[in-house]
């Protein structure tokens, strides 16, 4: 008997991830499962780019609007959440789509990951103090320099998170992050990946940057910190977002906050991609955005192959 089809759509923010993975639900009958970091979380609904209700075709969307903006979730807590929702989708007889450009997410979900000591506020808020005096990532080098190589000396929470297991767990993050885990069984995973050309992608993520905040970004941070979102949520700090909290604190002007987000964005972009080619293998390319009729038939063909060899 072969396994579940499970269907992901890899690839840069702006390359119409979601519009592709729609149309794959619809022709697969199936379900779209998001791995953003962003969107998970209730109210981060323009920066984000959530695809409105009415634009979803009908299609039932799973792990968008799930936690309150004041919770912390880490790769692993995603994964957690996840893989009982494919499960579900797939004992119904539906296809999961997984749609989304958060890597580390996907990693989680479909590689597993090392699990960790449970988080420690009291330890954490001596971290974050140590952090605030620049000297956290000192401290990592002493306790793990593998890690300390690869988290940047800015990245607070993944610092935070580094000195935490090493305190907690009584050995380095990198030698706990060496243990084996457990990765998804019981789907047989097709791989899409977007690759539109590079200065098209550029073009488009200037525009989506402008169109955010001319659609009501401002209103929409003015709105969550209203109702008591606190400044130093998690999803304060992602692109957009980020840039918005600056303007309405008058530290940088509309075009400026514009102009940021903008070159931020091609910047992950361009990590997105790198990212994902250089995990990710067994992915299918294609090139072009997912909203183009001619990389739809293709992405269908490329499912359809799959499914019919392993069906």
């Amino acid at each position: 008997m072969s396994l579940p089809l499970l269907i992901a759509v890899l690839g840069p923010t702006a390359s119409g991830k979601s519009a592709l993975g729609i149309e794959l639900a619809k022709k697969f009958d199936g379900e779209i499962v998001n791995f953003d970091s962003v969107q998970v979380y209730r109210g981060f609904d323009i920066g984000s780019a959530k695809t409105p209700e009415a634009e979803r075709g009908g299609i039932p969307h799973h792990l968008i609007d799930v936690l309150d903006p004041a919770e912390q979730s880490s790769a692993g807590d995603f994964a957690r959440m996840a893989r009982p929702v494919l499960a579900n989708i797939a004992a119904r007889g539906k296809t999961p789509v997984l749609v989304g450009g958060t890597g580390f997410y996907f990693k989680a979900l479909i590689e597993g990951l090392f699990e960790g000591p449970a988080r420690d506020e009291a330890l954490r808020g001596r971290l974050e103090a140590i952090a605030e005096r620049g000297r956290l990532h000192r401290l990592l080098q002493r306790l793990d320099p593998e890690a300390a190589r690869r988290i940047h000396p800015n990245d607070v929470p993944k610092l935070v998170r580094a000195v935490e297991v090493c305190i907690l767990a009584g050995k380095p993050l990198s030698e706990a992050h060496a243990a084996p885990a457990e990765p998804l069984e019981g789907f047989r995973i097709v791989r899409l990946g977007l690759d539109p050309p590079r200065e098209a992608l550029y073009e488009r993520i200037n525009r989506r940057a402008r169109a955010m905040f001319e659609e009501g970004l401002l209103d929409e941070v003015r709105g969550l910190l209203a109702d008591g979102v606190p400044r130093s949520a998690w999803a304060f700090g992602a692109l957009g977002y980020r840039q918005a909290l600056a303007c309405l604190d008058g530290a940088i002007t509309l075009e400026e906050a514009i102009e940021q987000t903008a070159q931020g964005t091609r910047n992950y972009a361009k990590r997105q991609l790198t990212w994902f080619r250089r995990q990710e293998s067994e992915t299918v390319w294609l090139e072009g955005f997912g909203s183009e009729p001619s990389l739809i038939r293709r992405a269908v063909t490329a499912v359809a192959i799959d499914h019919t060899a392993n069906g």
